[in-house]
């Protein structure tokens, strides 16, 4: 994606690239998250025709009538009004009755990952949130990749054999135990330990003496599904660390004080927003961690 956005503005051509999570957007030179750059509405699960909040006459809709084409990178996690309030604006917007106006918009992304998050809702729900069921979906044309690059240019046997795993599992051809409805790894699949402590020290072995060394903290990672996991493994590894344990705590407040009554301090500390840091963040010297940019 980055050869297609690149070679179009070489030639002095309006290329513009969206994202529809903050990780995939930094991947890009340019790129924005899809609710960011397009205006899209927050309440996407109730509103039945959404459309993109750009004025006509401003400075994103000026780009968007003059663009060559449109990237959306992880289209997949996307909601499918998002897209439909795409097409709606873009046909607005161009004066133009065709599929989103006439643009090229070029998705990328896969199924088999992440599909639209809808909170309290049932597998069903979440299908029908896809995009897939839109009914712009009959005009996609779809193009699959068939050659990891990663493996082609490493030559690795064990990647490739990593890779048709993953294949194997994302298309739903490893059986399912009929008990509990899970699946099992290969053998050969990862490494398999049998308790945090152990997954800590498989990861980070030695952390005392390497904790300092960033190259060395670069190279590796826990991931967890649940932020809940995730502060607790955090805990156990600064706990590791060498040094005294700052907390620095959030000023939690109300903006009407005649409100503090009924908001205190002890009910804001307990929330967990996602996609925000803790209320307590404890640190130590020498600890990683990712901070908030562009909070304005």
């Amino acid at each position: 994606m980055s050869l297609i956005f690149s070679t179009v503005r070489a030639r002095s051509d309006i290329a513009v690239a969206v994202a529809s999570s903050g990780i995939a957007a930094t991947l890009l030179e340019g790129c924005r998250t899809a609710h960011s750059a397009l205006k899209l509405p927050l309440n996407l699960q109730t509103t039945e025709q959404p459309i993109c909040n750009i004025a006509k006459y401003s400075a994103m809709a000026k780009v968007l009538v003059a663009s060559k084409i449109i990237f959306w990178d992880e289209c997949t996690m996307a909601h499918k009004r998002a897209l439909e309030a795409l097409d709606r604006t873009l046909k607005d917007l161009r004066n133009d009755s065709r599929c989103f106006g006439g643009a090229l918009i070029l998705l990328s992304g896969d199924f088999r990952q992440t599909l639209p998050v809808i909170p309290k809702s049932t597998a069903a729900d979440e299908i029908n949130a896809c995009l897939k069921s839109s009914n712009l979906w009959r005009y996609v044309k779809k193009l699959q990749l068939v050659t990891n690059m990663r493996v082609a240019l490493v030559n690795d046997a064990s990647a490739e054999e990593f890779s048709k795993q993953l294949l194997l599992i994302g298309n739903g051809r490893v059986a399912v135990e009929e008990s509990s409805g899970l699946i099992a790894f290969p053998s050969n699949f990862c490494n398999f330990v049998s308790s945090k402590d152990e997954l800590i020290n498989e990861v980070f072995p030695n952390i005392i003496d390497n904790h300092k060394n960033k190259k060395w903290l670069s190279e590796r990672a826990i991931l967890a599904a649940k932020n809940k996991d995730v502060n607790d493994l955090s805990f156990v590894i600064q706990n590791q660390i060498v040094g005294t344990l700052h907390t620095f705590k959030s000023i939690d407040c109300v903006t009407n004080e005649e409100e503090a009554t009924n908001y205190p301090t002890e009910f804001l500390n307990s929330l967990d927003v996602p996609g925000l840091p803790p209320y307590n963040l404890q640190l130590k010297i020498g600890s990683v961690d990712i901070m908030l940019r562009n909070l304005n």
